[in-house]
């Protein structure tokens, strides 16, 4: 994957880009995206895959004025316009997901084709979502993943996490995009999605892993409800980060959107 620049009304946005076929566009969660997802690398086999960056992530500039649920989705739809794509496959994870989904209510007549992989947006009482803002780095991998041990190698690229080098650069990293996620995750990732699911148009592949600690999969089903015709993709052994532990199952289940 390559990084590029695309140039909003409001900010420039970093972008990675590769692969060949039907244009997709992937967001990614509050965790960000590298150059070496395994996700994308998967999607790349058989689509030419965009993965902008939100502002603050990888090293784009923070954009204040992308404040609330409607900046976020209004500046996606920019880069999209940017990027000069038309009708791409819109696939979105976590943060990301509730991005998508957004775009494809507030403008259901320009997605046709939507995966949410494990999205945010929605609440239930009964089945709250994990607090990231106050979940400490160690706890992280069994949150997100249903291997932890695997899980915990995948975050730290095999460094030892009580480095203080690794730890200040970790923190310094998480503070910066979690700065810019909480606009729309804090205090919970709900801004009234609920509501909208139903002006959602596009075939729509819900993507989940059964093991997710963070999202509950009970979310799955109420996405699914709200969405007509959506269908529910369950993948066994999969947590929250099931784009880095199933990756060829979640391409997969994508890739019945054509």
């Amino acid at each position: 994957m390559e990084l590029k620049t695309v140039q909003t009304h409001h900010v420039p946005v970093r972008c990675l880009e590769g692969g060949s076929g039907p244009d997709l566009v992937f967001l990614h969660g509050a965790g960000g995206v590298t150059a070496d997802d395994p996700l994308l690398a998967e999607l790349a086999r058989t689509h030419t895959v965009h993965a902008p960056l939100i502002p603050g992530y990888g090293d784009s500039d923070e954009a204040p004025e992308i404040r609330d649920m409607l900046d976020f989705t209004l500046h996606t739809w920019d880069v999209v316009a940017a990027l000069g794509l038309k009708d791409p496959i819109l696939v979105g994870h976590s943060m990301g997901g509730m991005i998508a989904a957004e775009m494809a209510a507030i403008a259901p007549n320009d997605v046709s084709r939507l995966a949410l992989i494990a999205p945010a947006g929605l609440w239930d009482d009964e089945h709250p979502i994990a607090d990231l803002f106050a979940t400490l780095p160690y706890e992280m991998p069994e949150l997100l993943f249903h291997d932890a041990a695997a899980g915990a190698a995948m975050m730290t690229a095999g460094r030892d996490v009580t480095d203080p080098n690794f730890l200040q650069t970790y923190l310094v990293t998480n503070a910066r995009q979690l700065g810019m996620a909480g606009r729309i995750l804090f205090p919970i990732p709900e801004r009234g999605l609920q509501q909208r699911l139903y002006r959602i148009k596009a075939r729509t592949v819900i993507v989940w892993g059964d093991s997710d600690r963070l999202i509950p999969p009970v979310y799955a089903h109420a996405f699914k409800k709200g969405i007509a015709g959506a269908e529910l993709v369950s993948i066994p052994e999969a947590g929250h980060m099931i784009t880095l532990e199933k990756p060829a199952l979640v391409a997969e289940a994508i890739g019945r959107l054509g």
